[in-house]
């Protein structure tokens, strides 16, 4: 992959012309002064520079096309407009201060980089601001109180994406637009990326987005890291994060540069934590962790376009807890053999310890990947090529601790490209393919819930937009084809060891896996509209059909998964799934208000579903496995519709322009609408894991005059509401009803400068669950841990985190700055 850096110079000798530079200066459009430190960034080309002391800009090494120019700057209105680098070669830009940040330019899910305001795929973007003034234990947890976006947890270590009611693989994880493969079929199967990396988010809501693939059924995720550096400039941060409640400690540091073109960069970063706590469990033992992070880039941007090579490594220890208890006294035990029969109270000790325990997973992610944009005329030929793999090692055996219980080694090679068409008369299309090719190997393992497989996915596509003034139309379609394939498995118990372990000898062998092929295929579509009415008010309507194929789990799972205390049954019989989503949304801007609301209707075929399982006898089905009772459950589908929508109103009141108030609520109605030979009753007419209503409100006050050394000093407050969840999938307690909680959060932060206007350092304190309030998420997996369900307490499985004060120091540093 390394060869694409070489053959971008071999390319651009046939495609390139004579290098653009683009210039002007940025200034005040009251008082015409100019702004030092405004980043003028084209998203399209991903290059930019920051405006030098006297506003003056410069950017060398551009191709002559047509692009997005984004210029943004701390209390001014961001600014963006579409030039033609052929025809412009100077851009003086007046800036008008403002107190909301509107305009903020996206890529996820269109066809090149278009404002929010003018594509009519329902997202959302997340900024930096958001990800440093909200404290998070991750990075999905980070983005959780966004209206419509919510996060399936296992413990503060894991949390899945959910959007709009949907998560697992029908929500496709990008990491700076390369799909993200980390066996997310898993319940506890997190995303493996390291959250100081990313710098923004970009969601779509619903299958809209077509250019990305199957498994973005429910939406797109983009986790994106910083710009490159403005040229001529070296410069770095240390940062570093301590959370009081389970004593989380982390810390990175980055080094990026950019000498004529030639970019490069570096992260390293750690977290680590021990068990959290909460008023009702105390400590809640195995949930401690420990990440270690590296990332490397290089790269070159020269007037052919860009060529970038991009290196992670991801190692989490991680504990996952088993819900085992005392009956008498509630406190935790731990497991200490392999029979399990005598199960001793855990210590303060281990409680406390920031030790992994035998009883652990180890997860590892390596990434290497090109990402490359070649200029041809006014066309543009854009290919990402990337390789990752996925080690995951879940240790079970508590004195045989080398021996993984269950042990998944996946890579995955990826593959994009898209060609796109010079834009005439307003019209902009794109067509191109993409896939992968992934392999699973699961032998070194002692147990197996799923088989050995291969994956080959293929899907060519075809995506246009249309500006007609005020109204701008977009539409796509793509055909996904995937070819699925897992190979018989058959185990033998190892006379030495006492383990199963997998063997080519089927003679006193038990098959635990039969040979299984399919090809799955499936058409997606969508069609939008976007009429600007002023320069106010806009509405949006799309419609889209969206395809997602079975995953592995569901097809062929077949044992117990040593993270979920249960045994999972897959069905090979299982067909794709495909949705309808119709969107409306009416949005509103002005100087001091901005609002929006949005309503969506989702109709799921073959809307596939765990459901624990009845014995013949009327019980829950169990299985044993040595010694030891794992409650049964199997995927099974119907049909499914989701309703709901999201709201939100942002007020900064005229004259008080350094405060501002927000408020937004989301909700989603499920329904079991039966099919497939599902029974519907009382117990049944709900889906599992859907997120209740949800309020979000937070005032905050921003000071632009500085106090001392401090500068750009906030204070917030903050309150989220959770409405009960009674409408759950009652059948046979698969799950339970949730009642209604309200959690409070507050912070306070400012940048500290020196006599010469340069940045020290910035410093945030941050509360979450200030009244320490005890309660259990609906979307908490740990609501359901619990070796005694039935107590005197009257209380069941493990609550949420108790009251956790977040500190954040960031040291920006520069070694040379941007000539």
């Amino acid at each position: 992959m390394k060869s694409i850096l070489f053959i971008a110079f071999f390319i651009s000798v046939y495609i390139s012309e004579a290098q653009v530079v683009l210039k002007g200066f940025i200034k005040t459009k009251t008082k015409q002064e100019a702004l030092p430190g405004a980043v003028i960034y084209l998203p399209d080309l991903k290059n930019g520079t920051v405006s030098k002391t006297d506003g003056s800009y410069e950017i060398k090494n551009l191709p002559k096309i047509k692009t997005i120019v984004q210029i943004k700057l701390i209390g001014y209105k961001t600014f963006v407009e579409t030039i033609d680098l052929s025809t412009t070669t100077e851009l003086d830009v007046e800036m008008e201060e403002s107190v909301i940040e509107a305009n903020e330019v996206v890529v996820t899910g269109v066809s090149r980089a278009t404002e929010i305001k003018r594509n009519p795929v329902p997202m959302v973007f997340i900024d930096q601001h958001h990800l440093t003034e909200n404290s998070s234990t991750n990075i999905i947890d980070a983005i959780a109180k966004v209206p419509g976006i919510n996060a399936l947890a296992t413990g503060p270590n894991v949390s899945k994406p959910f959007i709009r009611g949907l998560g697992y693989n029908r929500i496709l994880t990008l990491f700076d637009g390369i799909r993200q493969e980390s066996q997310q079929w898993g319940d506890e199967h997190g995303i493996e990326v390291d959250q100081y990396l990313i710098d923004r988010i970009e969601v779509v809501k619903g299958p809209a987005s077509l250019i990305y693939g199957s498994d973005a059924l429910a939406g797109v995720v983009n986790l994106i890291p910083a710009n490159p550096s403005p040229d001529g400039q070296i410069s770095g941060a240390l940062q570093s994060n301590y959370q009081t409640n389970n004593g989380s400690r982390g810390g990175s540091f980055n080094l990026t540069g950019n000498s004529s073109g030639f970019i490069w960069g570096m992260r390293t970063s750690y977290k680590e934590a021990t068990n959290y706590q909460n008023k009702y469990d105390g400590r809640v033992y195995n949930t401690g962790f420990a990440e270690r992070n590296l990332n490397a880039f290089l790269g070159l941007n020269r007037k052919w376009g860009y060529s970038h090579l991009n290196f992670s490594m991801y190692d989490n220890m991680q504990e996952i807890p088993d819900g085992s208890r005392d009956s008498s006294s509630r406190k935790f035990t731990k497991q200490i053999s392999e029979e399990d029969t005598l199960r001793p109270l855990v210590s303060n000790s281990e409680l406390n310890s920031y030790s992994i325990n035998a009883i652990h997973q180890r997860v590892q992610h390596y990434r290497v990947f090109s990402s490359n944009n070649f200029i041809i005329k006014k066309s543009k030929l854009a290919l990402k090529l990337g390789y990752q793999q996925s080690i995951r090692g879940e240790y079970a055996h508590p004195l045989a601790l080398d021996v993984p219980a269950l042990y998944m080694n996946m890579g995955t090679a990826s593959y994009d490209a898209k060609f796109y068409f010079p834009e005439k008369k307003g019209f902009e299309s794109i067509i191109g393919i993409n896939g992968m090719y992934q392999m699973n190997d699961v032998s070194k393992g002692t147990e197996f819930v799923i088989p050995d497989y291969k994956i080959f996915d293929i899907a060519p596509f075809i995506y246009g937009k249309k500006n007609f003034g005020k109204v701008d139309i977009a539409a796509g379609a793509r055909y996904d084809t995937r070819s699925f394939k897992n190979t018989a498995l058959y185990v033998i118990t190892d006379p030495i060891t006492g383990f199963d372990k997998t063997t080519s000898d089927t003679v006193g062998a038990t098959k635990q896996f039969s040979d299984y092929t399919h090809t799955f295929n499936g058409f997606s579509g969508s069609f939008g509209i976007t009429y600007n009415i002023n320069k106010k008010v806009m509405v949006k309507f799309n419609v889209a059909r969206g395809y997602r194929a079975p995953n592995i789990s569901e097809i062929s799972a077949k044992g117990v998964h040593p993270g979920t205390g249960f045994q999972q049954l897959g069905d090979e019989n299982l067909k794709p799934e495909f949705s309808l989503q119709e969107d409306i949304g009416l949005f509103y801007e002005s100087e001091h208000v901005s609002a929006s609301a949005e309503v969506f209707n989702n109709t799921i075929s073959n809307y596939i579903f765990n459901q624990k399982l009845n014995s013949v006898m009327g019980g829950d089905s169990i299985y044993m496995e040595t010694g030891n009772a794992y409650p049964v459950f199997k995927f099974i589908q119907t049909k499914a519709q989701l309703l709901g929508g999201e709201a939100r109103i942002d007020i900064h009141p005229h004259p008080l322009d350094w405060l501002h108030f927000s408020n937004a609520v989301s909700f989603v109605y499920a329904t079991n609408l039966g099919g497939n030979g599902a029974v519907i009753n009382d117990s049944t007419k709900y889906l599992p894991f859907i997120p209740p209503l949800h309020t979000n409100s937070e005032l905050s006050a921003e000071f632009l005059k500085s106090v001392g050394p401090f500068e750009h000093i906030f204070i917030k407050v903050g309150l989220q509401y959770y409405a009960a969840q009674n409408r759950a999938f009652l059948f046979n307690n698969t799950e339970t009803k949730t009642p209604s909680y309200t959690l409070l959060d507050a912070g306070i932060g400012a940048e500290v400068k020196n006599k010469r206007d340069r940045t020290l350092f910035t410093i945030g304190i941050y509360v979450s669950n200030l009244t320490d309030a005890a309660y259990q998420s609906n979307m908490s997996r740990l609501k359901y841990f619990d070796s005694y369900p039935v107590n005197g307490s009257g209380r069941s499985g493990i609550f949420n985190m108790g009251r956790n004060w977040s500190f954040k120091v960031n040291v920006p540093f520069c070694v040379k700055k941007a000539s």
